[in-house]
């Protein structure tokens, strides 16, 4: 194994042309572990006093086979994109190079070269993977003490192969609730619209922000100009990739509802939406629009609406049920 050990946001331009293909063989395989998103989080978001410290590994023929990107903070290290605006985080490799990555990332880290740190704290772990059960390994065989804890859950809907058959797999009540909604906002002529491959991204982020802020005062002032950067670079990413799903509802050309998702590996992952409660109140357009998605994946034949993190009630009308995601804690003596 050839392990590098490389300081700053270089890392990015210097693995421009192979960071995709290893996360898209990777044990966690999201759009957070794109080259566009973890660059745009570390460009936007970085705490100000982190520093950002990547290990790479490869074999023998120089084969990229995983990838660590951490900073350092007071002495504890975190994923890059940890915690907030990150839904799931984990090394970057394939499943049979994850136990040897790894270990290669954990010598690294140990090793005289690496800048000082005393505590490893890794947020937003997939329940299925296998850093969980790699790490407490690790942790023993190297002396370092070990905790894990549940981070959050990520409900899921597993869907169906048609739209009838998810309502149908649904608490009836609720899928009543569903269809008169849907009714009802068909009726008002309601209009579904997806930023399609020729629309201008700028705009259209553009409009979904100001929905977004309208929506609450919590997501008003969540919304700073950070993660405004982060929401406009990772959809001109994405919009350019084809991962891109972003989704408004209009009634009378007025653009009252939105979501802002990534079609990505065959699932669609609900990042974040945005409603102007002015509008349109009793059309229940939040509804509409997430029934509208769900029925859109069915037709693209996609197999998972992710929710991701949050336990919110309306999740669970729709038939989603939980995933978790763990926090690993290792702390040297």
């Amino acid at each position: 194994m050839i392990t590098e050990l490389i300081h700053g946001s270089d890392i990015f331009t210097r693995l421009a042309g192979e960071w995709d293909a290893l996360a898209q063989r990777g044990i966690t395989n999201t759009p957070f572990q794109t080259l566009a998103y973890q660059q745009a989080w570390w460009t936007h978001l970085h705490p100000a006093n982190g520093r950002l410290h990547t290990v790479t590994v490869r074999n023998d023929e120089q084969e990229l086979l995983a990838i660590a990107c951490l900073y350092n903070v007071d002495g504890t290290l975190y994923f890059n994109g940890c915690v907030e605006e990150t839904d799931y985080l984990d090394l970057i490799a394939s499943a049979e190079n994850a136990e040897t990555g790894w270990r290669a990332v954990l010598d690294c880290l140990c090793s005289p070269d690496f800048p000082e740190w005393h505590s490893i704290d890794l947020c937003n772990v997939p329940e299925a993977s296998p850093t969980r059960s790699i790490l407490p390994q690790e942790a023993q065989r190297r002396g370092f003490l070990f905790r894990e804890s549940l981070n959050e859950v990520c409900p899921i809907i597993e869907l169906a192969d048609t739209f009838d058959g998810y309502l149908e797999g649904i608490d009836s009540k609720q899928r009543r609730e569903i269809q008169r909604k849907l009714r009802r906002a068909e009726a008002a002529e309601a209009e579904m619209v997806v930023v399609g491959p020729d629309d201008d991204v700028d705009t259209a982020v553009t409009d979904f922000l100001d929905l977004l802020q309208k929506s609450t005062f919590e997501k008003r002032d969540w919304l700073n100009d950070g993660r405004r950067a982060v929401f406009y670079d990772a959809a001109r990413a994405a919009h350019k990739a084809g991962t891109l799903q972003l989704i408004f509802m209009e009634v009378r050309g007025k653009k009252a509802a939105a979501l802002f998702n990534f079609d990505y590996n065959g699932r669609i992952w609900v990042y974040n939406s945005g409603l102007d409660p002015a509008l349109f109140g009793a059309l229940s357009l939040g509804v509409v629009i997430t029934a509208k998605a769900i029925e859109y994946a069915v037709e693209n034949g996609r197999t998972t609406f992710d929710f991701l993190r949050g336990n919110e009630t309306y999740k669970y009308r729709f038939g989603a049920v939980d995933t978790r995601i763990y926090r690993l804690h290792l702390e040297r003596d």
